[in-house]
Parts: C-alpha cells; sequence; structure tokens
C-alpha cells in the first residue's frame, strides 16, 4: 500500500492495512509480543538493553515512511527486554509531520496485531505543574486530548473495537502500580499526573500553559493521546510515563527548544530505562 501524507484513515481500513504491516513483519521474524513499548523523543536509548532479534526501519515497512522527528530513530525493534518478548517503536509518527490520526495510531493497532496485551507509552513533555521540575517522570494517570482529532473517526471495525469505547479506565491503575513499585524498586521518583496532547509543532504559549493547568493537566506535549485511545478501542492494557524535560513556557522565563528536550531525556532517560526493565521482568 503506498504512503499518502495527511490521508485519513478510517478504523474500517486498518485491518487491510494491518494486514499487509503483520505480513511484511513475519517475514522477518516470528516473535510473538507479549508488550509494546513507545520511546519518545530522546527516550531511545532503552533499545541497548534490549536482547534484540531484529530491526526493522519503518521505511521498509508497506506504507509507512522513515521518521523525521528529531530524536526519533524510526524503527520497529523485536527482542526480549527483562526476559519479556516485546516490540519497541524507537520514535513515532505525529500530526505535526503531515500525518492522520489514524497513521499516527497505527503502530499501537500493529503491536496489538501481533500479539501484543500491553503497551507502554513514553513520551518528552513539558511541565505544566510548577513542582514538576525538568527531569521529573510522571506516571501517566489520565489524559486530556486537545489535538482535535481522533483515529476513530469514520466508520468503525467492529472486528478490532467497539464503536464507542469507554475510555474511563484507558489509563490501567494496576499497571501504574507496577509501575510505581518498579520505581520504588530501583530508588527512582515517580510522580502521578494528567498527560495534556496538542498538535504542535509549536510550543504552547504561556497562557496555553495557564489554560491548561486550570483545565487539570500536569505535563504537555504532542504525542501520545491518539495512541493511548486507539489502543484502549483495541482491548490492549494501556500505562505510560511522560520525562518532564523542561517547565512550560511562561513559568521560568526561558525560551524553549528541542534541544534542551533531547538533552534532559539523554540525562534522565537512564533513570526511566531502568524503571521500565524492573517494570516488565516484573510482570506475571
Amino acid at each position: 500500500m503506498s504512503f499518502l501524507l495527511g490521508r485519513e484513515i478510517a478504523p474500517a481500513e486498518q485491518p487491510a492495512f494491518l494486514a499487509a504491516l503483520g505480513r511484511a513483519v513475519r517475514e522477518r521474524t516470528n516473535l510473538r509480543p507479549d508488550v509494546g513499548l513507545v520511546l519518545g523523543s530522546g527516550l531511545g536509548g532503552l533499545a541497548d538493553a534490549l536482547d534484540l532479534e531484529v530491526a526493522i526501519p519503518f521505511g521498509e515497512l508497506p506504507g509507512w515512511p522513515p521518521a523525521t522527528a528529531p530524536g526519533h530513530a524510526g524503527q520497529l525493534l523485536f527482542g526480549r527486554l527483562a526476559g519479556v518478548s516485546v516490540v519497541v517503536q524507537q520514535g513515532r509518527f505525529h500530526l505535526y509531520e503531515g500525518h492522520s490520526a489514524g497513521f499516527v495510531a497505527q503502530p499501537v493497532l500493529l503491536m496489538a496485531r501481533l500479539g501484543a496485551g500491553v503497551v507502554v507509552l513514553t513520551n518528552a513533555a513539558g511541565g505544566v505543574n510548577p513542582q514538576f521540575g525538568a527531569g521529573t517522570l510522571m506516571a501517566i494517570a489520565d489524559h486530556i486530548n486537545l489535538a482535535g482529532r481522533s483515529p476513530l473517526t469514520g466508520p468503525n471495525a467492529p472486528e478490532l473495537g467497539p464503536r464507542f469505547p469507554d475510555m474511563t479506565g484507558v489509563w490501567d491503575a494496576e499497571l501504574r502500580s507496577r509501575l510505581h513499585a518498579a520505581a520504588d524498586a530501583e530508588g527512582v521518583a515517580l510522580a502521578d499526573g494528567v498527560y495534556a496532547s496538542l498538535p504542535g509543532p509549536s510550543y504552547e504559549t504561556p497562557a496555553e500553559v495557564r489554560m491548561l493547568a486550570r483545565l487539570g493537566a500536569d505535563a504537555v506535549g504532542m504525542s501520545t493521546a491518539l495512541e493511548a485511545v486507539a489502543a484502549r478501542w483495541a482491548g490492549l492494557r494501556v500505562c505510560g510515563v511522560s520525562l518532564v524535560t523542561n517547565p512550560g513556557a511562561g513559568l521560568s522565563g526561558a525560551e524553549l527548544s528541542h534541544a534542551e528536550v533531547l538533552e534532559i531525556a539523554a540525562t534522565s532517560g537512564p533513570a526511566l530505562s531502568r524503571v521500565l526493565a524492573r517494570f516488565l521482568g516484573d510482570l506475571d
């Protein structure tokens, strides 16, 4: 299937795309992942701990282009981490790159098709809660989707998920508790908070950060919510962690830059990697 930038993908179209993607993956590996992990900006270092079986660049999968976002390697990694079979999405697709909501969510749907029952979503985020300074790790307790888009728009695919999926428990409370247990075991501080998702690519204005705080957000970024919605729709259990890389606009008086995001991610990413490895190793 050819890649069309920005082409909307309705849920009813996903089975055909996923079938083609699944065949392409199975030509390279027979590994059946139990867990899928999505690694956000600058957080690809977890891949170094992976007992790697095969790496598949995005551009070698049907309908997928190479990743373009800085700090995103753009490949699917298959192997074992802490004894658990995993598929790791090293980098992701974003609305701000011109992709549709259905396309942004397609990788987590592929993880479900390949056998994963759990997906762990990570991201680099800006701090909205003034108590969350650079380097804070925040387990995602809930999200606010302000992207104005949904991966579920259009005719439904009932074989994948219901027309009106309940989002009450999209962020699995038991898995979040296990993340906290893993963080405690590793001596890593882990907060809880609400993640707000905007489309980007501009960072938020100070007024928007104040608005987000009043709406109940603790961190803000340009990803994750659409993937969580699609994963929940498809029956996956979802958990995730945001790495706060900088205070939101207006909280520190400093200008924001992606270079700063990558720098803090490189510094604090290893702690998150330890937590996730422990979390996987302790899964039943």
